[in-house]
């Protein structure tokens, strides 16, 4: 039965939450949303999950010793490890399973990580793992920088954000490269399921979090999860700015499945890009420059061609599943 709120309710009211307060992460974060939905979905549907958390904000704020927000088995894995060492755990449970060493039951691995440990230093474990066809599930929470070492810029950084390693200045609009299209990249491995979601639309993203537990492979799923510290914001907007960045087609809510494209949302009415870069402060600096209003225009032709791509993707890949091995 496909998961419902019934579902989490009757859950919750008679379980412990498997990720449950304790840490220490700042007011108004996103990441502890991605990891209670993801492990909620995961203990409401039967299964038990295994968790590694990459060396980041959520790592390092719920792991505080003696201390632990998490109710499930859990290991801490260096920055760029996290999927070699959850896929490393799969392997060999599914060992001892084949031995009869221990009962096959319905465990699940997960891996956590932000945009630091994922777009850049951890794609390389990430892509062995998804080309190997471990059996496992990423989750990657996407604030758009380095957040717990203090605002560098990643490969997730906008065009035109501040960051203490490309400041917005005199020089230069701060980072010139756009987003780094990090759920193509996994799309591109083929016999995956990859997905957005966003901390606006919770159901969406659990829905999504269903398939990719139940998908039989890699699956990933990549959450827009504002760090409200270094994007300027009020601590209780994330899933505003969420919400924003759905209906300017800065982030749409898509999924790939086995060589098929599917949009998840579409907006009936589009906001121009401008109003969520003008709602976030780390797009202050951009705006007091005088090629501000170029900057966003090249941002609004990229989003709406990354949109156009993404609708002709899903209409020529309808029904056309791919095989990806013999």
């Amino acid at each position: 039965m496909p998961l419902n709120i019934k579902q989490l309710v009757d859950y919750v009211d008679k379980n412990d939450w498997p990720f449950t307060q304790g840490h220490r992460l700042c007011p108004g974060c996103n990441a502890p949303m991605v990891a209670k939905w993801a492990t909620l979905t995961a203990k409401a549907l039967g299964y038990e999950p295994v968790v590694g958390a990459a060396t980041g904000c959520l790592e390092v704020s719920t792991t505080i010793y003696p201390f632990t927000a998490w109710n499930v088995p859990y290991i801490h894995n260096a920055f760029e490890n996290v999927a070699a060492t959850i896929t490393g755990a799969e392997a060999a449970y599914r060992s001892l399973v084949n031995r009869g060493k221990v009962d096959n039951k319905k465990v699940k691995f997960i891996a956590f990580a932000g945009d630091g440990g994922t777009y850049d230093i951890g794609l390389q474990a990430l892509s062995g793992a998804i080309e190997r066809g471990h059996d496992f599930v990423y989750v990657l929470y996407d604030n758009e920088g380095y957040m717990n070492t203090g605002n560098q810029r990643s490969g997730s950084t906008p065009t035109g954000a501040d960051s203490t390693t490309e400041p917005v200045g005199k020089a230069k609009a701060g980072k010139l490269q756009f987003k780094k299209s990090i759920v193509d990249i996994i799309a591109g491995h083929e016999g995956v399921y990859a997905a957005t979601a966003s901390t606006s639309e919770p159901m969406d993203f659990m829905k999504k979090m269903e398939k990719a537990l139940e998908f039989e492979g890699p699956a990933f799923i990549a959450v827009l999860a504002p760090c409200v510290r270094f994007w300027r914001i009020p601590e209780s907007s994330g899933p505003e700015m969420t919400k924003l960045a759905v209906e300017t087609k800065y982030w749409p809510l898509w999924e790939y499945f086995m060589g098929e494209y599917k949009v998840t949302k579409k907006p009936r009415n589009f906001k121009p890009v401008s109003d969520y870069v003008t709602k976030l402060g780390r797009f202050n600096k951009l705006l007091k420059r005088d090629d501000s209003a170029e900057v966003i225009e090249e941002m609004q032709k990229y989003v709406n061609a990354k949109w156009d791509r993404l609708l002709a993707l899903e209409e020529i890949s309808k029904d056309k599943p791919l095989r990806t091995k013999i």
